[in-house]
């Protein structure tokens, strides 16, 4: 079964309700394990990073949670399938440039995906839909347990788990949920929550994490410190910073429509036009207009919209399969070499065009999604000639002696 195959629908994903879901897109809990006497991936050589992966690999196929579950190795996905799990913030940016040695392990709900040979030997995490850390501190920490009796980990009494970035030494948790906050930054105030929440010791990233841009006005908030703090004790703690969070982006948004409301319906509605009639954008202008379209949808303006709109945030590996099904539009990617024209529609973006569009396994593994463009091309129906025309391109669960610590007593 491919990736394609086993992934759920965009739109699907896209419409799980979860509690502050209008600003809360997502909420995820992640863990950081090494296996005792194994290199860490960065310095281990290919053959040592394979025997850890079929060391790993069983044991986290075998657990009750993965029945279901899609497994493979980094060398056996194509850059696109790469590029659609990162925009599903399944994998990270540095997982999708591995290759041989390193592997993932997926579970049929998308709620539970392990990494391994990231940058640690293994990285698990929890994804929940809106805001929920606890309810995702729980599943993973489940998993951890389960994972323990089966791996022996990596852990010193003094300094807990040990990772491969000191920066996740003791309890290796990284907390984040993934925030929508137009209300904030067209009001201007973004600068002064970004200010006060790095004075509390979270850090605020883009919608890839760190070194990312917060395009369409999607945030990042997650915990920084993980020695010397207890895992619930980092989950709660950041749990009500974004419930303050929550409150100011709710109150921008009250004041806008109260003080500004031409204004918010002007921007709301030439989005709206642009994306409805723009026949090549970039992808960074999409998200910005998709965030007021978002905007839209959360203040009703909207009715026949619901939030499958949250399908093309952050997606560009994602187009051909959603723009397209009934709309008479083509996705061309302008970087392609060959220039091939690839319509829409079909499950697996990858062979949309059929094989001269065929993915080309030279392609650099580590190309950035967020730094390609898909040009969305209108193709009329010449009625006259009978034929298309052409589109114009001019243009943790632990064990319980080891506890919930961040400094191993």
């Amino acid at each position: 079964m491919t990736i394609h195959e086993f992934l759920a629908a965009p739109s699907d994903t896209a419409r799980r309700e979860g509690p502050h879901n209008k600003i809360v897109m997502s909420s995820r809990v992640r863990l950081a394990r090494n296996i005792k006497g194994a290199a860490f991936p960065g310095w281990a050589k290919k053959a040592e990073r394979i025997r850890t992966l079929e060391t790993i690999r069983p044991a986290i196929e075998s657990l009750p949670q993965m029945g279901d579950h899609f497994s493979e190795t980094m060398d056996n996905l194509t850059l696109l399938d790469k590029n659609i799990l990162v925009e599903r913030h399944l994998i990270s940016r540095e997982h999708a440039a591995k290759n041989a040695g390193s592997g993932l392990v997926l579970n049929r709900e998308e709620t539970l995906c392990v990494m391994v040979n990231e940058e640690d030997h293994l990285r698990m995490q929890a994804l929940r839909p809106g805001l929920q850390l606890k309810q995702a501190w729980q599943a993973i920490d489940q998993v951890d347990s389960k994972l323990e009796k089966k791996l022996e980990y990596a852990f010193n009494p003094e300094l807990g788990y040990l990772t491969a970035c000191p920066t996740n030494l003791g309890t290796g948790i990284r907390v984040s949920a993934m925030l929508h906050l137009p209300g904030l930054v067209l009001a201007e105030q973004i600068n002064q929550i970004i200010q006060a929440v790095n004075k509390l010791g979270l850090a605020v990233r883009g919608l890839y994490g760190e070194g990312t841009e917060a395009l369409g006005n999607v945030f990042q908030v997650s915990n920084q410190m993980t020695l010397g703090e207890a895992e619930a004790e980092i989950v709660e703690r950041l749990n009500k910073v974004l419930s303050q969070i929550i409150e100011h982006e709710e109150n921008a948004r009250g004041t806008l429509l109260e003080k500004k409301p031409k204004t918010d319906y002007n921007h709301i509605g030439r989005a709206y036009g642009i994306l409805a009639n723009a026949h090549s954008i970039s992808s960074k202008e999409t998200m910005n207009l998709l965030s007021l379209m978002r905007l839209g949808v959360d203040l009703n303006l909207f009715p026949d919209l619901d939030r499958s709109l949250d399908a093309l945030v952050g997606r560009d590996a994602h187009c051909p399969t959603i723009l397209g099904r009934g709309s008479g539009r083509r996705v061309v990617n302008p970087d392609q070499e060959d220039g091939v024209e690839r319509p829409v529609g079909h499950d697996a973006a990858c062979q949309v065009a059929g094989p001269q569009s065929q993915h080309r396994k030279d392609e650099p593994a580590d190309e950035d999604p967020l730094e390609r463009h898909v040009c969305v091309e209108r193709v009329e129906e010449d009625r006259e000639a009978g034929k298309e025309q052409q589109p114009d391109r001019s243009g943790d669960g632990h064990q319980a002696d080891r506890g919930r610590f961040g400094v191993a007593g």
